[in-house]
């Protein structure tokens, strides 16, 4: 190869990585809804961007290089069904599909919220849900994936194939749900993204893939798709807000630091400012739902003076009305005790024992409460307990120095 051709070839990768990065999801959304089938969508599109490295060498990138991946990769579909000679009806399916694509519009449509929705779907597990829609409208790695939810790679690429052979088994559309389906659907979706987002906060800033990008950047998307949903606008609101505190999350020492005791020069002052336009656009449509309540609770975390905790109590008793869970009971008796009636926010939160007895804020809400009740023997015992169950170390070092000051 010449040294010329050598940097052609160099510069065409480049480009099609790029093309892959940012238009991977639009073009597998297209996919996945032409052939009802993500495997072979995936299969497809990969292909072709193999046929890509070849052809554009030579040639160079042609005008549309979305519109010339798309009509490879459906050839190179159809090639693949035919060759395993068992499914005729699809081979008639793509043969339509292709002779089709003569009259497509040149502008590709944006039909990722099909795809969104096919992965977020309720009928899959929520894990498979998750490493499902990073996977396939992310573009995150499989490796990747399972580095992030701790498990080895050959088990996450099981989950991820179990997952589309079931959508592909149980018929699951390529499709926005209709109207009477679409606020349970709806909620799976901004859950699933939520998670993601939980998921990459709690991990922190120092992991290799931002699992909060992702999140907003799946949130902004469905939130340009759909436009004018208070619900997916106080999502994208709650992100917004608890995000801009990302930065203060951890001291200097990797302690987990609480927002009432947070350095507030080291929030993301323009994402609070976006946040509240956004939360308070969502409310003045009247239609509340969690979403947009969990946002509101974030706001007040960080009112002028400190956290709002009487507004935030009032909060998450009407969040209990949407999520009727004892987590939701458990943040409410926090607040509740904040505000200073500590007695019935112990009552609760012992009242939630058998439920809770194995989730780690519960222990570390408690130690907290028998601690300011005044005992101190029981609040170290669940000190103990809670710092056993930590998720991180920055939550265990948290915790630690908290026991160490109540044996002062």
């Amino acid at each position: 190869m010449t040294e010329a051709a050598s940097a052609r070839a160099i510069a065409v990768a480049k480009e099609l990585d790029r093309i892959m990065r940012s238009d991977r999801g639009r073009l597998l959304s297209i996919l996945a809804a032409g052939f009802r089938d993500l495997s072979l969508a995936e299969e497809a599109l990969q292909d072709a961007s193999v046929s890509a490295l070849s052809h554009w060498s030579r040639t160079g990138p042609p005008q549309s290089p979305q519109g010339w991946l798309l009509t490879v990769a459906r050839r190179k579909a159809l090639d693949k069904v035919r060759a395993s000679g068992r499914d005729t009806k699809k081979v008639q399916e793509l043969t339509v599909l292709i002779a089709r694509e003569e009259t497509e519009p040149e502008d590709i449509p944006d039909e990722r919220l099909r795809l969104i929705f096919a992965c977020c779907h309720p009928a899959l597990e929520m894990k498979s849900r998750l490493a499902l829609t990073l996977r396939s409208v992310c573009g995150v790695t499989t490796p990747e994936i399972a580095r992030l939810f701790l498990d080895e790679e050959p088990t996450m690429g099981q989950r991820i194939s179990r997952a589309k052979a079931k959508i592909a088994k149980a018929g699951i559309r390529f499709e926005v749900p209709e109207p009477e389906h679409w606020a349970a659907r709806l909620d799976a979706v901004l859950t699933t993204i939520y998670l993601i987002f939980t998921t990459g906060y709690v991990a922190g800033p120092g992991e290799a893939r931002d699992l909060c990008g992702e999140a907003e950047f799946l949130i902004r998307l469905v939130n340009d798709l759909r436009p004018d949903e208070p619900e997916i606008e106080g999502a994208l609101a709650m992100m917004l807000l608890t995000g801009a505190r990302r930065a203060a999350r951890i001291d200097s020492k990797g302690a987990s630091v609480p927002p009432a005791e947070q350095d507030r020069s080291l929030w993301d002052h323009a994402r609070i400012d976006e946040g509240r336009t956004v939360l308070t656009r969502a409310i003045q449509r009247r239609e509340p739902g969690p979403f947009q309540i969990k946002a509101a609770i974030a706001d007040c975390q960080m009112a002028e003076g400190g956290p709002d905790w009487a507004q935030i109590a009032g909060l998450y008793h009407a969040l209990y009305r949407y999520e009727a869970t004892p987590v939701i009971m458990l943040n409410a008796a926090v607040a509740v005790a904040e505000v200073g009636d500590l007695a019935a926010a112990l009552a609760t939160v012992e009242s939630l024992a058998a439920e809770l007895c194995d989730y780690q804020p519960w222990h570390a809400a408690r130690a907290a409460l028998l601690a300011e009740a005044g005992r101190p023997k029981d609040a170290a015992a669940s000190y103990k307990q809670a710092i056993a169950l930590a998720p991180g170390q920055a939550e265990a070092l948290f915790l630690e120095r908290r026991l160490a000051a109540l044996r002062q």
